[in-house]
């Protein structure tokens, strides 16, 4: 880092990404992508003249998208706002909704507490229980920034929308993000709550169960006041911040909803065979409304575990965290690759 870097920056502990190591061809099961392409529809909807077309500005206001995203989910334009990317809008939460601090669990995405600290928000860790579920009676009448992670990770449990309605009535002088990067694999979404709770910002992406986490989309939902806090602050940086490509990838993408809800049953399905048979050669395997599962093997450690299937070229993610430190994260990919996985894991434990 330069001399010239601001303290309060050069001292931020910055969010580590999955690895992508180029040194094999690895079956990547570390970073909760999609195995499966996106749908032919989006891949046919890429021509050369919408590349031509990338000499031309993109829409800021995202008026297509929009427009399908509304009839997909039922609401208004105005309850919705495009972004690059889920992190963009988590980020933006931060920005706007943090002057009198921020509540997340002490077990979740670990861009949470990066973004507190970048903006100087102080901060709140509530640990989670004995099984790894959010205690939500634990945030009540706290009227700060409320962060969760539905179904959270890296843990893939979810919290009932009884329990989200609960902590949405009890903070009514504070923003509550609920985080559903997950929640098509099984949980269930609040989206409809935001008709009646004007403090409700829910955040999703296209990058997990819409096949398209290398074309950087997210989506918001939440009153027209939220909406437009969060268009504010996005005029404000950088009005342009989905690109033309994306923005017609996902109009083909909304257009293309049952093949994505038939990825999704294919995903749960495999999650769980997958968790089967982990348990059945002695894994602890946490319940899971995600994408991944969570899992811990009695006589294998974590690291141990995660650089064995390295070396044989499976990667899944492990985190260093000490109540954590025994699992990994293992994303769902195809069944192939998962019984590839589930084969080698034999050979290490035996």
């Amino acid at each position: 880092m330069s001399r010239f870097l601001k303290d309060r920056y050069a001292a931020l502990e910055a969010y580590t990404p999955g690895e992508q190591p180029r040194d094999m061809d690895y079956i990547k099961l570390n970073t909760n992508e999609s195995p499966y392409p996106p749908a032919p529809a989006v891949v046919a909807a890429m021509s050369g003249e919408q590349v031509e077309n990338l000499r031309l500005y993109s829409d800021p206001t995202a008026k297509g998208l929009k427009e399908k995203l509304a009839a997909l989910y039922g609401l208004k334009e105005s309850n919705i706002f495009l972004s690059n990317g889920s992190d963009d809008i988590l980020n933006f939460a931060f920005m706007a909704y943090g002057q009198n601090g921020a509540i997340f669990p002490d077990i979740t995405y670990g861009f949470y507490p990066v973004f507190g600290d970048l903006h100087g928000v102080e901060y709140e860790e509530i640990t989670l229980k004995e099984d790894f579920t959010i205690n939500y009676e634990e945030y009540f009448g706290k009227n700060k920034l409320i962060v969760i992670a539905n179904p959270n990770a890296p843990t893939g449990i979810s919290l009932p929308l009884s329990a989200i309605e609960g902590i949405l009535k009890s903070n009514p002088d504070g923003v509550v993000v609920i985080d559903e990067a997950y929640v098509d694999f099984g949980g269930v979404s609040c989206y409809q709550l935001i008709e009646r709770y004007e403090n409700l910002l829910v955040c999703r992406t296209f990058s997990k169960s819409r096949c398209l986490a290398g074309g950087r989309l997210g989506y918001a939902f939440g009153s027209p006041a939220l909406i437009a806090d969060l268009e504010k602050i996005k005029y404000s940086t950088n009005p342009y911040n989905i690109n033309r490509l994306t923005l017609l990838l996902g109009e083909a993408t909304v257009e293309a909803e049952r093949y994505y809800q038939e990825k999704c049953a294919a995903i749960i399905e495999t999650r769980t065979q997958t968790a089967k048979a982990l348990e059945g050669l002695g894994f602890e395997v946490l319940p899971s409304d995600a994408n991944f599962l969570f899992a811990r093997h009695p006589k294998v450690g974590g690291e141990a575990l995660y650089l064995a299937l390295k070396e044989k070229g499976i990667l899944v993610r492990h985190f260093r965290k000490e109540r954590i430190k025994e699992f990994n994260r293992i994303t769902i990919g195809t069944p192939e690759q998962m019984q590839k996985m589930i084969e080698i894991i034999k050979e290490i434990i035996q």
